[in-house]
């Protein structure tokens, strides 16, 4: 464990770097507030903290940067709560009393104050679809037995889908179907309607209708959700305007990983509560090695299902974007509430 020297001198190293992205020298740190120690012994103390892993020193510079296990140390034992500013009260004040009715809207509202407050990319990943309840299909016929499938979830949440209508199935056998999953299973998880369909209801379903196993599988079309609609982003190019993306290869590196949104979504998967720093490594993945991601569970019903996350560097103000993300987490988890409790 640091001396708490150790840990002053160490706070007051990052805290420059930070805002400066230069590094820091020993004479520097002297003159900040609070730190009552020479510059030769904040050299000394320094250059103990590079050898134990806590600071680096480029080869082009008499002063250090932080090291990925320094920013650890930092955000796990050093960090303050966040001071909100006038400007910030302001921009939330706004925020809170926006008319919010329906799901996409306070995720498109949510992503969009986050990005403006922390000036870097931010995500927004939906609730899955199979961890949403029923709340009401429609099937509407388009020609060539071809129709459009509308599942309305518990979250407000509405999926459209292009279906294929089976053969020797009937418009009125199908209807009666939907019927039949509005009024006997509203409120089922998604992820349950197949077995409870098949296991469970079949000689009851077999009353309303024939072919089975037909509309069975015509759930399955339904059910076939697109990954990238649970991914909302913002601020793409916020990131790209860091000192440590001027690099080419790693600002390609980068906009390739955006690109994977099934990526991006194994990275905000929902975990668990609270807030999670993830520091260039701590990530696994190449292409995020010089960045960190701040992200936070949102929650409905008291569970677990999305997640507002922020990617940027390394560098970052950690104190200001967990305190955004932890008050905009529970923020949206308020309004889903809010949502569903209106009927949306």
């Amino acid at each position: 464990m640091l001396t708490e020297r150790q840990k002053l001198i160490l706070w007051a190293v990052i805290n420059d770097y930070i805002v400066s992205a230069e590094p820091v020298g020993s004479r520097t740190v002297s003159k900040k507030k609070g730190i009552d120690f020479s510059a030769a012994t904040v050299r000394n103390v320094m250059a103990d903290l590079e050898e134990m892993g806590y600071l680096e020193q480029p080869h082009t510079s008499a002063g250090r940067i932080p090291s990925q296990k320094g920013y650890r140390f930092y955000v796990d034992y050093l960090l303050k709560p966040y001071m909100w500013s006038k400007q910030d009260l302001i921009a939330l004040h706004d925020f809170h009393v926006t008319r919010m009715d329906h799901v996409e809207q306070a995720i498109k509202q949510t992503n969009s104050i986050l990005s403006q407050l922390t000036n870097y990319m931010t995500f927004i990943l939906g609730p899955k679809i199979t961890e949403s309840k029923l709340k009401h299909l429609q099937i509407v016929p388009l020609y060539d037995r071809s129709a459009v499938s509308i599942l309305v979830t518990d979250t407000g949440h509405v999926y459209q889908q292009r279906v294929k209508v089976p053969e020797g199935v009937s418009l009125s056998e199908i209807e009666r179907w939907a019927n039949f999953l509005n009024t006997r299973l509203n409120g089922c998880p998604i992820s349950k309607l197949k077995p409870i369909l098949v296991k469970k209801l079949a000689e009851e379903l077999q009353r309303y209708v024939e072919h089975i196993e037909k509309l069975t599988n015509l759930l399955d079309q339904i059910l076939r959700a697109q990954p990238d609609e649970r991914l909302y982003t913002s601020g793409t190019t916020r990131i790209l305007e860091q000192p440590e993306f001027q690099d080419v290869e790693k600002m390609k590196a980068l906009l390739d990983l955006l690109e994977e949104n099934e990526v991006i979504i194994q990275l905000l998967e929902p975990a668990t509560e609270g807030v999670q720093v993830r520091i260039g490594y701590e990530n696994h993945l190449e292409a995020v090695r010089d960045c960190s991601i701040i992200s936070a569970s949102y929650m409905f019903n008291g569970q677990p299902v999305g997640t507002i996350g922020v990617l940027g560097p390394i560098r970052m103000d950690y104190s200001r974007v967990i305190g955004i993300i932890d008050l905009l987490a529970k923020d949206f988890s308020k309004r889903l509430d809010t949502l569903f409790d209106c009927g949306e």
